[in-house]
């Protein structure tokens, strides 16, 4: 989870910040910088021991933080989630939801797995709905801006943000954002947020709905494996359903 490993710490690339040196236009690797050489000296003992059924299968996540980090305790982990990231993404999303509602504009963030189909389920929404309702998207993934162009050739403002070695979008970055989009009152934005069924769950963008995306080749298991994404999100999508004849059930 990005609550504890850190994950969020890459480059951010928010389209027309001309003041961030990182081109968002490279989608070849990066070269690893160098780090410095750490010297161990011991390891503690483990701070939590998973749960483990007769077949010998491990479960990380039956703690009080509900997941795991090496060395730290479940005790700590709840700590870092509720005060150090939690409560500031928390209170971004506030100001956002207040200045969203201020204009009367629909806020969704979009939640799928990577190809679950997502982007062309929107451009095909937005094709719809630009001649009756305004519309503005954020998009969000680690690189490229291949999906804001999908987006921007429907006709629709589109603004990409890319988190680097982030896997979710956050309150802060949607504040960054959204004031460079010219959509109308009583419009709608919409956020698709990066292709992850974890992450995304516990981070409030101030959107007034999470809807989650599933195809039906994912498998009709998703919703018992990711159980907080689903349990997040207010309406859940069934997309490619004209794939169901080809699929063993």
């Amino acid at each position: 989870m990005c609550t504890t490993c850190g994950c969020g710490e890459g480059n951010l690339y928010i389209e027309g910040d001309e003041h961030n040196p990182h081109s968002a236009f490279r989608s070849a690797p990066f070269a690893p910088a160098a780090r410095p050489k750490m010297k161990i000296t011991g390891i503690k003992a483990p701070e939590f021991t998973p749960s483990q059924t007769e077949e010998g299968d491990l479960h990380y996540g039956h703690g009080e933080a509900g997941t795991h980090a090496p060395g730290m305790s479940q005790r700590r982990m709840l700590e870092v989630e509720a005060i150090d990231v939690l409560d500031k993404n928390n209170r971004l999303a506030e100001r956002n939801r207040a200045r969203f509602a201020a204009r009367k504009q629909l806020v969704l963030n979009l939640v799928s797995s990577p190809g679950s189909g997502k982007t062309t389920l929107l451009t095909e929404t937005l094709m719809r709905l630009k001649d009756s309702v305004p519309c503005a998207v954020i998009e969000g993934d680690q690189q490229t801006v291949n999906d804001a162009a999908r987006i921007r050739a429907t006709g629709t403002p589109a603004i990409q943000v890319n988190t680097g070695k982030g896997c979710h979008l956050d309150a802060q970055m949607i504040a960054d954002a959204a004031p460079r989009l010219p959509l109308d009152d009583n419009g709608i934005l919409f956020i698709e947020n990066v292709g992850n069924l974890v992450c995304p769950a516990s981070f409030d963008l101030g959107e007034k709905h999470k809807v989650a995306v599933l195809s039906v080749t994912e498998g009709e298991d998703k919703p018992l494996k990711y159980p907080h994404m689903f349990a997040a999100a207010s309406l859940m999508l069934l997309n490619k359903v004209d794939l169901l004849p080809y699929l063993r059930l």
